[in-house]
């Protein structure tokens, strides 16, 4: 948790003394400059809730490619985790006026854990903080150490989905914040990027083991289609 937050200072300032777009180069007062932040804003896609069903519900903001696959890239490999502020803010924005919100409902929200060794090459982890923005702007609770990940797995995307299920079996248990404190809302999972669901079924199950409510998924992007 320390780290993350020491991590996003170092971003913080780093932003303030290039003022230059992470993705462009070009000056900028914000993380991203106008252009950038324009076609950004373009990978929306016009129905999030569109994989809001079946038994793990899932909201997903933007189609995962072009300038939006790079500000991820950017945000996860090249140490710039100021991004994941303006990326949750714009999730929180499409989940409030969407009707998987149901509105006044609350919920605990709780990031996708990264293993420790990826967290500490990494230095943060990016679901954490893109959780940390949508709850500055939701006013959610929110769980960071609420999971924990034991396993470290191998990468998902050069993997069969018969492989990502065993990659990802039995990796997460319980973190110590909902051990010592269970939750008494229904939990709402956040991540970066969606792609076969293996990951989050593998959470899923970890937190249904414990009697916990998992009301769904929220995610910056999918390769999916809507």
């Amino acid at each position: 948790m320390k780290t993350s937050i020491e991590t996003l200072k170092k971003g913080l300032l780093t932003l303030f003394l290039k003022s230059n777009c992470p993705l462009c180069d070009r000056p900028t007062e914000a993380e991203f400059c106008e252009y950038c932040q324009r076609q950004l804003q373009r990978c929306q896609l016009k129905n999030p809730s569109h994989f809001w069903q079946a038994d793990l519900p899932v909201f997903v903001w933007g189609a995962y490619g072009g300038i939006l696959k790079q500000a991820i890239a950017a945000l996860k490999y090249e140490n710039q985790p100021q991004l994941a502020r303006p990326l949750g803010q714009w999730l929180a924005q499409a989940w409030l006026q969407s009707p998987a919100a149901n509105r006044g409902k609350k919920l605990t929200v709780v990031p996708i854990p990264l293993h420790a060794s990826k967290l500490q090459q990494r230095g943060f982890n990016q679901a954490e903080l893109i959780a940390r923005s949508f709850c500055d702007f939701t006013h959610y609770k929110q769980q960071p150490l609420g999971l924990e990940r034991i396993r470290a797995t191998d990468a998902q995307f050069s993997l069969s989905p018969q492989q990502r299920e065993q990659n990802v079996a039995d990796a997460f248990i319980l973190g110590k914040s909902l051990v010592q404190h269970p939750p008494t809302l229904p939990v709402l999972l956040v991540d970066d990027i969606y792609t076969t669901g293996a990951t989050v079924r593998s959470v899923v199950q970890t937190l249904r083991r414990q009697k916990i409510e998992v009301y769904g998924l929220v995610a910056i992007a999918s390769s999916h289609k809507s």
